[in-house]
This record gives structure tokens, sequence and C-alpha cells, in this order.
């Protein structure tokens, strides 16, 4: 196949999203998300746990229908990279969080979001703050499921749950609140990192073959950001990324490529139809790291949110910071870990236009 026509898909989606063009017609019907914070919809603001952002100035930019910004939990200053795909689908432009005692069936149908701020592969890594492990998310979809068939009936339901999108985004948290700060569980067995990511790439797979065995047939696992260049992770001195951290990163996204490949294999993968592709998270924020005007932003290196931008997040982000700033879409990062709408949006963007189209 000439380059010319492998990049037309692209290119036509491209001007069609950027041009502001109409929602994709929906051959996925629903989007169902598995993660920690960076795709966490608001599910932590319904268990007892601290990591949670459902308080000002979180949320301030999420306007939907001219609505005003409101906290709803995201943690970011307005939508998460899987609203604006759910969009990108024709589906809604935000991604109900199950556990939202406000969201019913009729809601729910069109997409639901499992994921938990703090979670991780490996469970340790999610107790460390209280949040649902991974095990937990796939029961509460097991029971979305259930509450799937008697809303829609049995074919109706398998057709959705065989037909829609699954996006599974975790594994920052495993390496840096367990592995690099106090080691536990499973994380405190290996002394190379590279070991434990071994390790939750096992997980990784085990995690992607309950979800065909439960009917998945799209699956979008993600990989990991340079988690080296976040604000927090910055040397203190130079403001210089830490490049170990980016080394883990890289070793393990390329794990994980490998995975998705012997998934997506027609002889020893998932079958049964199913189509599983990597998301590059990592490629998206490097190409904003590396050329940020050229992306629209102007401060890659410190969060939005706070005093200094450094360290702030949860808590410490809040509605009594002075110098929280003013223009949020100025910066890839809106407090010290989680990046902006604007850095969301270019992420949803990019995965669009590399690997998602193939769903369309």
């Amino acid at each position: 196949m000439s380059t010319l026509r492998r990049s037309l898909p692209i290119l036509l989606l491209q001007l069609h999203i950027l041009s502001g063009g109409g929602p994709a017609a929906a051959k996925v019907p629903a989007l169902i998300v598995f993660g920690d914070s960076t795709v966490d919809t608001g599910n932590n603001n319904y268990i007892s746990t601290v990591i949670k952002s459902d308080f000002a100035p979180y949320g301030r930019d999420l306007r939907v229908d001219s609505g005003s910004g409101q906290p709803t939990g995201r943690f970011s200053n307005g939508r998460l990279a899987v609203d604006f795909i759910s969009e990108a689908f024709g589906l809604p432009p935000l991604v109900p969080a199950y556990l939202d005692p406000n969201a019913n069936m009729s809601s729910l149908v069109t997409g639901a979001c499992f994921a938990s701020a703090g979670a991780g592969y490996d469970n340790a890594t999610s107790d460390i703050f209280s949040v649902l492990p991974l095990w937990k998310e796939l029961d509460y979809f097991k029971e979305y499921a259930a509450k799937l068939r008697s809303f829609q009936g049995d074919d109706k339901a398998q057709e959705t749950l065989s037909e829609a999108l699954y996006i599974v985004s975790m594994g920052t948290n495993d390496f840096l609140e367990n592995y690099y700060a106090v080691p536990s569980g499973h994380a405190a067995q290996y002394a190379a990192a590279s070991d434990y990511a071994s390790y939750l790439l096992g997980v990784a797979e085990s995690f992607a073959r309950a979800l065909h065995a439960l009917g998945a047939r799209k699956l979008d696992l993600n990989g990991l950001p340079p988690m080296g260049c976040l604000p927090l992770e910055r040397h203190a001195a130079t403001g210089a990324c830490t490049e170990e951290y980016n080394d883990v990163a890289r070793g393990f996204n390329a794990g994980l490529q490998d995975l998705v490949a012997r998934l997506d294999a027609g002889d020893g993968g998932l079958g049964g139809g199913a189509r599983v592709v990597y998301g590059d998270v990592y490629g998206a924020v490097a190409e904003v790291l590396a050329d940020p005007a050229a992306h629209g932003f102007e401060d890659i290196g410190a969060g939005c949110c706070g005093t200094t931008g450094r360290f702030e997040m949860g808590y410490m982000c809040n509605a009594a910071s002075p110098l929280t700033c003013a223009d949020a879409g100025k910066f890839a990062f809106w407090d010290a870990i989680h990046p902006t709408e604007h850095l969301h949006r270019f992420i949803a963007d990019r995965k669009m236009n590399t690997t998602l189209y193939v769903f369309l």
C-alpha cells in the first residue's frame, strides 16, 4: 500500500476534526473507560479517599452546552481526553462516572467510566490511597453489563458491549507513587524497574483477556507519558526532566506495544474479531514539550494551579491559591501532575488521527 493510501484516513479525519465538522458516525455505540486520574471522570467523589478534585478551581473551564465551569472530579481545568474521544465518535461530550448517583442507564448506555484517580495495575498501588483497585473497576463493569442487559435486552446489550470502545489508561502511579516512593506489594519484590514493568504488563494482559471474555472486541491500551517531565518530577534546581523516569516509561511502552501486537494478532491473539491498538500518550506529550509554541502552549514546566505549579495538586490546588494562572490554555499542565484541557484535547486529536480512526 502506498504512503498516500495509508495516510488518507488520517488526513480525512484531521480535516474533519480541525474544520469543526460534526461528530463521526457512531460505529462505536459506547465508550468504556478504566484507569487512573488521567481518565477518571469523577468516581473518586463517591469513595473514601484523599485523592479528590471535586472542588474549585478544578473544572473551572469545563463548559459544555454553554454551562459554567464546575468541578466534576476530573483532575483538570476542563474536559479529559476520553471526553473529546467520546465526542469524536458521535457520543456525548462528557463520559459519566459509573459511581455518580445521578448517572442512570439512559446516560450510561453510551459510555461509562470505571477509572479511579490513584489506581494502578498493581493492587498495592491502589491501596496506598484507598482508591478502586483494577479488580474492583472490573467488578463494577460486570455490574454495569448486567444492568445494560436489563435495560436494552440481551441481544442489544451484547451488540453494545462488543461494538463499544474500551480504553485502559494507567501505570504511572505504579512507578511514581509506589516503586519510586515507598515500594509496597509487588513493587518491593523487584530491584530493577524493568522487572516490575514486566509484572505490570502481565497484569495488563490478564485484564485485556478478562475484558475480551466479557465481550470486549475493541481495546485501546494506553502507554505511559514522559513521566519524568511532569512538573512534580522535574529537578527542583534546574527544572530539567528526570530522564530515568522517562527511560522507564519508554521501556514499559515498548513492552506494551509488543503486548498489543500479540493480542491483536490473528494467530495467538484474542480472536473473535477483536482489535487491539496502542494509545501513544508519550509521543503526543513529547511533541508538545519539544515545541510548545507550535501547538499554542507557553509554559510546559509548571502547572497552572497554585503558587509554584511544581508540587500543588489535589487539595493543595484549591480556590485559596492566589497565584493560579488566569489562562490555563497557555499551560500544558493544570497542576503538578495532570494535563490541562488544552493538552487533553491535543492527546485526543493525536490518538484519533493515528490509531483510533480504525474504529470509525
